[in-house]
């Protein structure tokens, strides 16, 4: 078998087939059921988690609906490309490009157009500290020998029902893509 079957059937090829298969459904199924660290941490907290964590983060840092409804995706292509951790993904520079275009695909579908590099500097700028911030909560060890906490928003590292993520996660993004105007047809 040459594809990804996905949540909601369909059969995907990420290299070779259109990315218009790519559905929100898919995306908060999935994200949901991923665990952050590669599985090594002490909960079982998912990827979704981290996306509506960092959502909630710019939207309290004063940042608006674009760069919230971004932070939310900003983690979707590991829906049809697994991830790979940070040390990894550096070498695999096939991986990368693939992952690259996915993502400007995800956001200029989703957000109405694809981020600038100021834009997408904000996006993993809060994913940096959310990592950091996880790594506190969840991980064994901090990343740097003093943690400083620069969330903003009041994040709960727990371990939830995945299903109640995923529905988390479409409400969130129907909020705000509704917020932007956009209408794509297939929010749930």
């Amino acid at each position: 078998m040459g594809y990804l079957i996905t949540y909601s059937g369909e059969h995907f090829d990420p290299l070779t087939d259109s990315f218009s298969k790519i559905n929100i459904t898919d995306i908060a199924h999935s994200l949901s059921h991923i665990c952050r660290a590669n599985g090594h941490c002490r909960i079982f907290y998912s990827v979704a988690q981290h996306c509506i964590a960092c959502a909630a983060e710019a939207r309290t840092r004063g940042l608006d609906e674009r760069i919230q409804l971004a932070c939310l995706l900003h983690d979707a292509s590991e829906t049809y490309l697994s991830d790979v951790i940070r040390p990894l993904k550096g070498l695999l520079e096939a991986y990368h490009e693939l992952e690259d275009r996915m993502m400007d695909y995800i956001w200029t579908r989703y957000t109405g157009k694809a981020l600038t590099e100021d834009e997408e500097n904000t996006v993993f700028g809060i994913d940096d500290d959310m990592l950091e911030y996880e790594f506190h909560n969840i991980m064994a060890e901090d990343l740097n020998e003093t943690y400083e906490r620069r969330i903003l928003a009041d994040i709960r590292c727990t371990v939830r029902d995945c299903d109640e993520v995923a529905e988390e996660y479409i409400r969130v993004f129907n909020e705000l893509h509704t917020a932007l105007g956009l209408n794509s047809g297939e929010e749930k």
